[in-house]
């Protein structure tokens, strides 16, 4: 007899991760082996239990998921993760699939379409909800943004894009370089290498500007 699916969910909202939750112990061929309310101990759990599965939220307050997801794809080699998310903003799919998900799924679609995903991706075959997938193309380089315009945002690092998104959620330098495991020294290179890319020099300035890009949300 085939073990079932085992998945680990993370979601900073209890009432999704319950109802989730249930929604799929209740399939025969899938097992919750944990959920958890952030990235850090998402990444803690993934390492732990090695879950076939890893659904993650991709706003959630500390670590950023993205950082998260290479960690656990360092650590955990056959885990695969899918991304939950109320938002698909080209950027979000870019770091997506830069950490190499197996799966990208919008929140307004129906618990089915989540079921289907775990499935799909389980047996080897990515999922992304239609809103992602128009706009993505695969072609003999991979599968990237159909859309790959050279918009200022384009031009940042994932790290400075990781920093802008702290720095955008008010963030103190000190609790981003602790969340992100470098040095506030390190904090303040970013910070001013974003300011120059972007060529805007306040910080308040650069928190509008990610939550406009949709770098980061209000």
């Amino acid at each position: 007899m085939t073990s079932p699916i085992s998945i680990l969910l993370a979601d900073d909202h209890s009432m999704v991760r319950r109802l989730l939750s249930r929604r799929l112990d209740a399939e025969p061929d899938m097992t919750v082996v944990a959920t958890v309310s952030n990235a850090d101990k998402a990444t803690a759990e993934a390492i732990r239990l090695k879950p076939d599965i890893i659904l993650m939220d991709i706003d959630m307050p500390g670590l950023s998921c993205f950082e998260a997801a290479r960690t656990i794809c360092r650590q955990c080699g056959d885990s695969r993760i899918i991304f939950l998310s109320a938002f698909f903003h080209d950027r979000y799919i870019e770091q997506a699939m830069a950490v190499h998900a197996w799966g990208y799924i919008t929140k307004h679609e129906p618990e089915e379409s989540v079921l289907k995903a775990v499935r799909k991706v389980s047996a080897g075959i990515a999922y992304f909800s239609p809103e992602v997938k128009a706009r993505i193309v695969v072609d003999f380089q991979g599968a990237r943004l159909a859309s790959q315009g050279g918009s200022r945002a384009s031009t940042l690092t994932e790290r400075e894009t990781e920093v802008l998104r702290y720095l955008a959620r008010g963030m103190p330098k000190k609790e981003i370089a602790r969340t992100m495991h470098i040095s506030v020294h390190t904090v303040n290179r970013h910070t001013t290498t974003l300011m120059t890319k972007l060529d805007i020099h306040d910080r308040v300035e650069l928190a509008r500007y990610a939550i406009r890009e949709g770098l980061a949300e209000a």
